[in-house]
């Protein structure tokens, strides 16, 4: 059956008048900041399921605070893979948008992320100057999204007006010369506190320690609520930021060998042509929340958001090479003596466009003695993609020393990328308390997408959780996920910009959870198989499943001063029913077999007040070549950093400093094989960086 919504349009001009509105949220919509003790036992909200603690959910999922994110210095989404072991990098670089791989896979930037649990695109640079936390859920994500890749689901979570006001300012500098300056307020008022309203703005001067690569951004966010009664509490929010900045690509192999990273300036930027543009990333988000108390077991909420994105992607970019000496081509790779072909890339006016409405109901029922948590609901979304004629020419050549000038060439050509998308999602939850320690947890999701041609799949979640006597939780969990490929946006591919049938991907796992007074733990055995597609660089098609079967632990723990955070995931990673016979059974690029981290922090007894904090991150070796010929070894970085939190009579000032990458170790961070090509990304320098922040 077939359901049609009217979307809710939300033009900045409507949503301004809406941010008069607010209250305190209820317990049920509002999630408390999460702190790094070990203490807290968070609720995640885009698992779907309630205010079931992530401690009971029979999942596993990680939560970056804003504390955390202050504390490490994160400036953007694709730095908090520095926390949390199942993540890593995918073709992060200064100037363009994040990537983040989860459990090995590459998440799509398309399907897999979320705002306040709603869909958004994230083919643009997400500011966290307003943000509350990040939410990861890891696993195949079929129950809470219609379409997604499998490895994990990301959910940015809003600022909203809080309890007490709110006066927070921040400035900030990083080598080798971005400052940042921010503020957020907050206050409540009206009779008995009813309205609420939030305030951040950020500005931006960004100077990396990479060349060329200089830019600024700026945010501006609102979000207001308003409890009309007891029971009923409207929220609205309005976000616009604006990034310019030019983009660094990466470099490569030379001919048949890895370059060795200690020969690399990771300073250098190959996009360093004096008719380089830069990246041009602009966002406009708003929201309408609505949340109505049916009794004290029940309620609904209708959440609606509109996000409209406009691009500028221009860049000069390094791809392929013709060694004139050997009459040779290297289509995947640069030339032996570090030269390569430069194109001059333009696309300029790339227009996005993501609505969504979402109607649910939820409540709890009792049954012949059974409890159950329920959840339903519709959601009907949209999805818009618009391009223009398009520039990517030969121009000359470039080499990795950065000394080669090329004339430019933009000329332009007509691409046939457009893209409409509609979906109407019905979903279903059920938490059914069996007994007092054993949980049967049941969920549907049915999906009907439009895109040129009409097509309908259900993905199916089910879960078993028991609680020992002792405390840990045991659970066990079997899903689903559909997932849309698309074939490169490049004139190489004949079908440029064009979707590949969906596809089904499904996961098994097996964890144990534990808390204690002073911290927590988990551990998980998971195993994922996903259809995936071979990319030649002229042709991509389905070819068998890429499967991925690891083990990951974590852990927080406080023992009086001091607090330890990290964890640890071993990975088993395989293609597998591949046609071509050089990848069969070989590790996918790009995907480390192991990964450690770790957070260790101290706060000094002979000086109050004061907290110093070291964090280690190692990943072993990655494959460069899908034949699994070469490989980069693997490496480990240290990060220090100090807090200082000093009273006065006014409000409490905090001194922050930093230095990421303490012995300045030079290796490749990562080996991306993006449109049939390999590239190489040394890791950052070490990089120096203080702020100070006044919460009065």
């Amino acid at each position: 059956m077939a359901f049609r919504f009217a979307f809710v349009r939300l033009p900045a001009a409507a949503a301004a008048a809406l941010l008069a509105a607010g209250a305190q949220a209820q317990t049920a919509t509002r999630l408390d900041p999460v702190t790094v003790t070990g203490r807290g036992d968070p609720v995640i909200s885009v698992g779907g399921w309630g205010d079931i603690p992530l401690s009971k959910s029979p999942f596993q999922a990680g939560i970056v605070t804003r504390e955390q994110m202050r504390e490490l210095g994160v400036q953007r989404l694709a730095d908090i893979v520095r926390i949390d072991p199942a993540l890593s990098d995918a073709y992060n670089t200064e100037g363009y948008w994040d990537y983040l791989t989860v459990r090995g896979y590459v998440i799509d930037n398309r399907f897999n992320y979320r705002r306040d649990g709603l869909p958004i695109n994230a083919e643009t640079a997400i500011p966290l100057d307003n943000k509350e936390r990040v939410e990861v859920m890891k696993g195949t994500s079929g129950l809470q999204a219609g379409t997604s890749a499998p490895g994990g689901l990301v959910n940015v979570v809003v600022k909203r007006p809080t309890a007490e006001p709110v006066r927070d300012a921040q400035l900030a500098w990083r080598e080798a010369g971005s400052v940042l300056g921010a503020v957020d307020i907050g206050q409540r008022f009206g009779t008995d506190h009813v309205f609420g309203l939030r305030v951040n703005a950020a500005a931006e001067r960004l100077d990396p320690r990479v060349r060329s690569a200089k830019g600024e951004r700026h945010l501006l966010a609102v979000a207001g609520d308003w409890r009309a009664s007891a029971d009923s509490l409207l929220e609205a929010e309005f976000e616009t930021s604006r990034r310019s900045q030019p983009s660094v690509p990466g470099f490569s192999m030379l001919g048949d060998a890895v370059p060795d990273a200690r020969s690399i300036d990771p300073r250098i930027n190959l996009n360093n042509q004096p008719w380089s543009l830069p990246v041009v990333l602009q966002g406009t988000t708003a929201s309408l929340r609505f949340t109505q108390r049916l009794s004290e077991a029940w309620r609904w909420t209708a959440h609606a958001a509109t996000q409209r994105l406009e691009t500028d992607d221009r860049i000069a970019f390094p791809f392929g090479c013709y060694d004139a000496s050997a009459d040779v081509y290297y289509a995947d790779r640069y030339c032996p003596d570090g030269t390569f072909d430069l194109h001059d890339y333009r696309s300029d006016n790339e227009r996005r466009r993501t609505d969504a409405l979402e109607l649910a109901l939820h409540g709890v029922l009792n049954t012949g003695g059974v409890r159950h948590d329920l959840s339903a609901g519709v959601l009907r979304s949209r999805y818009s993609a618009r391009f223009e004629p398009q520039a990517f020419n030969p121009v000359g050549t470039g080499n990795v020393q950065g000394t080669l000038v090329t004339p430019a060439d933009p000329t332009l050509f007509p691409v046939d990328a457009d893209r409409d998308e509609r979906s109407t999602e019905l979903f279903a939850r059920d938490a059914v308390r069996l007994n007092a320690a054993t949980t049967a947890w049941l969920g549907v999701r049915h999906s009907r997408l439009t895109r040129g041609h009409t097509q309908t799949f259900t993905t199916p979640w089910l879960a078993l959780s028991h609680e020992l006597a002792a405390g840990p939780m045991l659970y066990a969990s079997w899903g689903q996920g559909v997932e849309l490929y698309v074939t490169p946006n490049l004139p190489t591919y004949p079908n440029a910009g064009r979707p590949l049938d969906p596809v089904k991907s499904r996961q098994i796992e097996l964890g144990v959870k534990g808390r204690f007074e002073d911290g927590n733990w988990s551990l998980a055995w998971f195993d994922i198989d996903r259809p995936v597609p071979t990319d030649t660089g002229a042709d991509f098609f389905l070819d068998g499943s890429q499967r991925h079967r690891g083990v990951e632990a974590s852990g927080a723990w406080r023992l009086e001063r001091w607090v330890l955070q990290g964890g640890m995931q071993f990975l088993r990673a395989r293609r597998e029913g591949s046609q071509d016979a050089t990848i069969d059974g070989k590790r996918p690029t790009n995907v480390p077999a192991a990964t450690f981290k770790l957070q260790v922090r101290h706060d000094l007894a002979a000086l109050p007040g004061v907290s110093l904090q070291a964090d280690m991150l190692a990943e072993s070796n990655r494959i460069v070549t899908p034949d699994n010929a070469v490989r980069i070894p693997g490496y480990a970085r240290i990060d220090t950093s100090m807090r200082y939190v000093q009273p006065s009579s006014i409000g409490t000032l905090t001194w922050r400093a930093g230095i990421d990458n303490l012995f300045d170790r030079r290796a490749w961070r990562e080996s991306p094989y993006q449109f049939g090509h390999v590239y190489l990304f040394p890791l950052a320098p070490r990089t120096l960086r203080l702020s100070i922040e006044a919460s009065l």
